[in-house]
């Protein structure tokens, strides 16, 4: 095996893994937001929680952080090295024939999540940091529901939740089965399952997240 080639498969297993570690905080934030809709007092508390603890602050909130920029970094340079590497043109390959919409389309489909990273952040993270470290509030333990649910009374800006959630589907519909076969497990006894829970975290995953965000705008609170 060339060095060449040995560094291509170590970046996808690298992008593969920060996948993973990206999908696991798209549970982990689905669940909090589920609360909103469920539980609101322990969707406050659980909010405070994860607002204040050090160790999720100062650790793993930029650990999270530097898992997104690479992961995206990363993909777009292994989109550019395959461009580069193809010997004929991408129209003569029939791609339709060889791989489905999705994996074609992975960057462009990544390039929509990432934009509506960017609108989650100017939402929620700046207005967080402003409210904790500039401005000088005193926290409100009970804040956090009132904060999300105003949000979404914006209908354009629910819109562009729902569309990016759409493109977060389209991305992990390919995603997920990828990011197992890049550490290894590509065979016929395991591709298959691997395969189907794909495809239903691809669909219910972004599904619920549409759903917190259409939920709070037709239940706006009145405080």
């Amino acid at each position: 095996m060339s060095q060449s080639k040995f560094t291509t498969i170590g970046r996808k297993v690298l992008m593969a893994l920060s996948g993973f570690f990206l999908m696991f905080f798209l549970l982990q934030h689905l669940t909090i937001n589920m609360l909103s809709v469920v539980d609101p007092d322990s969707f406050n508390s659980v909010s405070h929680f994860m607002g204040y603890n050090p160790v999720i602050q100062f650790l793993m909130q930029p650990i999270l952080i530097f898992a997104v920029v690479f992961h995206f970094v990363m993909g777009m340079y292994l989109e550019y090295k395959n461009n580069k590497a193809r010997s004929v043109k991408y129209a003569y390959n029939k791609p339709g024939t060889n791989s489905n919409w999705m994996s074609r389309n992975m960057i462009y489909s990544g390039l929509v999540v990432l934009a509506f990273l960017g609108l989650h952040f100017y939402d929620f993270w700046i207005p967080e940091m402003d409210f904790k470290y500039i401005s000088g509030h005193e926290e409100e333990p009970t804040r956090y529901l009132v904060e999300l649910n105003h949000k979404f009374q914006n209908p354009i800006k629910v819109g562009l939740y729902v569309l990016a959630f759409i493109a977060l589907a389209l991305h992990l519909l390919h995603g997920f089965q990828s990011s197992f076969q890049s550490v290894g497990f590509n065979n016929n006894k395991y591709t298959p399952t691997i395969k189907k829970l794909g495809n239903i975290f691809a669909i219910v995953v972004p599904a619920l997240f549409a759903f917190v965000a259409i939920y709070h705008f037709l239940n706006p609170l009145h405080q």
